[in-house]
């Protein structure tokens, strides 16, 4: 549990407090050259709080928590991000920036930007998914139109964005938006970012007949004849995190931008990988979020990158 109406939620220094405890567990290190030697805490007059300065003589710039970090330069209180980022980690289907514009009392444009910065926090390290012999379930899903105005949509799902999931039984997910579905496009995700001895999950596309037999075993199931599930063998994590997905995008967000949809599918990533059932409570989601924010800056000039 995390009580909404905590200190470091009311109090920038109990915030600052609290962030160093989470990202400097084993006491302060220089972001600027990586030093653990004992940095020296600047305490004048003219110091703002938490300001250090590095003991490293070819070094010796200063610096704070917040530095090399989504929150360096911001001029919002660092009470109201930490309140942003349990707000986004604690709402099952998401937050929008209008909400967060309401309730944190900053304006639309710098809570829009609040969010894009804490979903950049939300990229995973990018390990390997099913090493040792796991199961790895992969499937794709559609979402909203991006045809031009007056064109008809017509059938099919060309006019229509793509996302690609990988779901790791073992607890991970890992989402991309990609341009489309056929098997030249989905195979280098698949190898990328898939070990060769795991086991390959998916249903009857023909995009993965031949990429699947670069994995230990392909296992495969038959949506056109209504079969889900031939005991293991089924994507049925997957269509349920879809589910989700889905859900979150037309109730919360209602639309997103094709070169926005990368970040929101990230966002309900971090946020299934660190569910619940894995073990994790709305706090330790937060709390993880904030052990991971170092060396992922988003600068305002290029929000959609």
């Amino acid at each position: 549990m995390c009580d909404v109406t905590a200190e470091y939620f009311q109090n920038a220094d109990k915030a600052r407090e609290r962030l160093e405890a989470l990202r400097w567990p084993d006491g302060p290190f220089c972001p600027h050259c990586g030093s653990t030697k004992t940095p020296m805490r600047l305490q004048g007059e003219k110091c703002r709080p938490g300001l250090y300065k590095c003991s490293e003589y070819q070094c010796r710039r200063q610096f704070t928590v917040t530095v090399g970090t989504v929150f360096e330069r911001s001029k919002v209180p660092l009470n109201k991000w930490l309140m942003a980022v349990y707000l986004m980690c604690a709402s099952k289907k998401g937050m929008s920036a209008h909400q967060i514009h309401r309730m944190l009392g900053v304006t639309y444009k710098t809570a829009w930007f609040m969010c894009h910065r804490i979903r950049e926090a939300m990229q995973d390290d990018g390990s390997i998914l099913g090493g040792g012999g796991g199961t790895v379930e992969v499937d794709e899903t559609f979402w909203g139109n991006i045809k031009p105005k007056g064109e008809k949509k017509g059938r099919g799902y060309h006019h229509k964005m793509k996302v690609l999931s990988l779901i790791d039984r073992a607890g991970k997910k890992r989402s991309f938006k990609v341009d489309r579905v056929n098997a030249k496009t989905l195979k280098p995700y698949l190898e990328q970012h898939i070990s060769a001895d795991a086991n390959l999950m998916t249903d009857e596309a023909s995009a993965y007949t031949k990429v699947g037999r670069s994995f230990a075993t392909h296992g495969v199931v038959r949506h056109g004849i209504g079969e889900y599930a031939i005991g293991k063998i089924n994507t049925n994590s997957a269509e349920s995190s879809f589910s989700l997905l889905k859900r979150g995008l037309r109730g919360v967000f209602h639309h997103v931008a094709e070169h926005h949809l990368q970040r929101y599918v990230t966002e309900f990533d971090f946020r299934w990988n660190y569910r619940v059932k894995n073990g994790y409570s709305d706090r330790e989601r937060a709390d993880a979020l904030l052990g991971q924010i170092g060396g992922k800056r988003l600068m305002y000039a290029r929000p959609s990158a």
